[in-house]
């Protein structure tokens, strides 16, 4: 087996997809449906769909339950040729999200996972070992990882998401980063936020913007930006995922950074014309 090149920590959960044409007030009432389907969800599972589609070689590391939605999500992504080293969990984490076909989502989580207090499992070290890039997402599973992650001198990269700058349960991850990401959706000044972690020694920064691209500034303090790839968005769901993805897998390939971020558009453009967090998904049951 080729050793991984990207190890990555986080969720994957069983998802409910509501779209409506408009996202509920905060009243009484009933609303139809447009469409609903059930899928694999979780930032760490798109990340490793993405990347796998992109021919990297890369390992998730997730928690889930011996339940149906556990058993839905490790049937899906072992046939979407995923890699995974699962972690037990007295359940699977489940989200409700519901959408509207502008993007907007009101994300309810129904089960979580538990939290893990037992020794490391060796597969998961061992994968962490071989891997050139480490990803830690959200989660208290991969923050319990940080330290490790920190000494084995890899490179660590985070994705904060709609980080407000303030939030205490990312410090720890930004504090360990060499790459950040993050969305522009609670941040009033998104590029002065990604000089702000150059500045604390991340070799870089990116912040998307929806369908105005996306903005990132390096080491040497340059601002780069990329604009939206055009296309049908069928669902915006993993697509800063694919974003990410595309990012990762153009640096380890050697790109320029204002090359990668091109690569990251176009990957998040695949993303948007699927109803899963990637077409790899399309011809799961």
């Amino acid at each position: 087996m080729t050793a991984p090149a990207v190890f990555i920590a986080g969720p994957a959960s069983w998802n409910s997809i509501v779209v409506l044409d408009r996202l509920p007030e905060p009243t009484p009432h009933i609303q139809f449906a447009e469409d609903s389907w059930e899928t694999v969800g979780g930032t760490s599972a798109g990340k490793a769909l993405s990347l796998a589609a992109l021919g990297t070689p890369v390992t998730l590391y997730a928690l889930v339950g011996d339940d149906e939605p556990g058993r839905r999500v490790r049937a899906a992504l072992g046939a979407a040729g995923i890699e995974v080293r699962w972690g037990s969990s007295a359940a699977t984490e489940r989200h409700l999200n519901l959408m509207t076909r502008a993007g907007e989502r009101v994300s309810i989580y129904v089960s979580g996972v538990d939290e893990q207090s037992g020794a490391v499992p060796d597969d998961v070290l061992a994968a962490m070992a071989d891997a050139e890039i480490i990803v830690l997402d959200l989660a208290a599973e991969p923050l319990r990882l940080l330290p490790l992650a920190k000494a084995s001198g890899r490179p660590v990269w985070v994705d904060v998401h709609d980080y407000d700058g303030e939030a205490e349960f990312h410090r720890p991850f930004l504090d360990a980063a060499d790459a950040v990401f993050c969305n522009a959706d609670r941040l009033s000044d998104p590029v002065g936020f990604l000089r702000s972690r150059v500045s604390s020694g991340a070799s870089f920064a990116v912040c998307t913007l929806g369908p105005e691209g996306a903005v990132a500034v390096d080491v040497d303090g340059e601002t780069y930006r990329v604009d939206a790839v055009p296309v049908d968005v069928v669902d915006t769901n993993g697509a800063g995922d694919a974003f990410f993805a595309g990012v990762l897998a153009a640096r380890l390939a050697g790109a320029a950074l204002p090359q990668a971020l091109a690569s990251g558009a176009a990957s998040a453009s695949t993303a948007l014309g699927s109803k899963h967090l990637h077409p790899l998904l399309d011809g799961v049951p």
